[in-house]
């Protein structure tokens, strides 16, 4: 048996469905986008089985991309979550044949509600169909399964179709990365679009020593700050250089190396400094790989030190 053979008829099936569909996008469609566009409250989606997983995720879909929404199971709702729908609501049913018993069932409480129902069925003129204002029709010729019945092509035309609207919905609300990172913000947008470097900078216990300093303290401050670097300041305490292990390596090699010569003729003069603390960790992750350095000191406009942003850090809180 050719499960590589197989596994491609599949997807051939499917992708071709969606194609199928692209072309049947009609006015109906058009018009569900903008009854929810135009809803007040929140866009509930119901149905059982296959359908119900595929409204579960929809309405995820939905309410992280700006559209308030949750996914109410019928059984759920004849026993008290009809209460859930208010006024100003929408309602998307979904069933393939349209007369699932669950779903048919609520479908006459649902109207008592006066809220638009959107049908998402393959008949119109179903159980679903007559009790929906709006159809979009789930047009499938053949399901994927090779007895032509498991759900498989129509509950991903079904799926394909409400990402389309959530999709319309988008650019009609001109939904932005920084709108989706705001219901995200545990998530890598989150992260990338919000954490600053004043939230990740060390700045208690930094290792500082004067400019004066001799290399052996300026070692014994690298080793002691554990970040692989120590600051050198001036009398006032303001930014002067910066002396990483990496340059008392190199020192080593020099023929006049000393561990009693100033820790100033090593290090880096007038090092890269960051004066917002408000920048993006992620514009600061940028700044340190473009400079090939591991820490970044923030200072304000003045050169004091307000602290310190190593790339470990900014790796560890998963900044990219």
């Amino acid at each position: 048996m050719n499960f590589k053979t197989i596994a491609q008829e599949t997807l051939n099936i499917e992708a071709q469905t969606l194609l199928n569909a692209a072309t049947l996008i009609d006015d109906v469609f058009e018009k569900a986008v903008e009854v929810i566009l135009n809803c007040k409250g929140k866009l509930i989606i119901t149905g059982v089985g296959k359908s119900g997983l595929i409204g579960a995720k929809m309405a995820a879909t939905f309410a992280s991309t700006g559209t308030p929404s949750f996914f109410l199971h019928p059984t759920e709702a004849l026993h008290g979550d009809l209460g859930m729908i208010g006024e100003g609501d929408v309602v998307i049913g979904i069933s393939y044949s349209g007369e699932s018993e669950e779903l048919s069932s609520i479908l006459p409480h649902i109207k008592r509600f006066n809220v638009p129902l959107i049908g998402m069925t393959k008949d119109e003129n179903s159980t679903l169909g007559s009790f929906s204002d709006l159809v979009i029709k789930i047009n499938v010729d053949k399901e994927a399964c090779p007895i032509d019945t498991a759900p498989t092509s129509s509950t991903t035309l079904t799926l394909a179709l409400g990402d389309a609207l959530a999709v319309c919905l988008m650019k009609a609300r001109d939904f932005k990365k920084s709108d989706f990172a705001s219901f995200h913000p545990g998530g890598a947008l989150g992260k990338k679009l919000f954490i600053k470097v004043s939230n990740l900078m060390q700045r208690e216990n930094l290792p500082i020593i004067s400019k004066e300093a001799k290399l052996k303290d300026a070692i014994l401050s690298i080793s002691e700050g554990r970040l692989g670097t120590t600051l050198l300041v001036d009398a006032d305490e303001k930014l002067v250089a910066l002396l990483s292990d990496g340059d008392v390596r190199r020192a080593l090699i020099s023929e006049d190396f000393s561990l009693e010569d100033d820790a100033l003729k090593y290090a880096t003069l007038s090092p890269m400094t960051c004066q917002n603390a408000a920048m993006l960790a992620s514009d600061a992750l940028v700044l340190i790989e473009e400079k090939k350095i591991q820490l970044l000191v923030v200072t304000d406009t003045n050169k004091n030190i307000k602290g310190v942003l190593h790339i470990h850090t900014l790796i560890e809180k998963g900044i990219s």
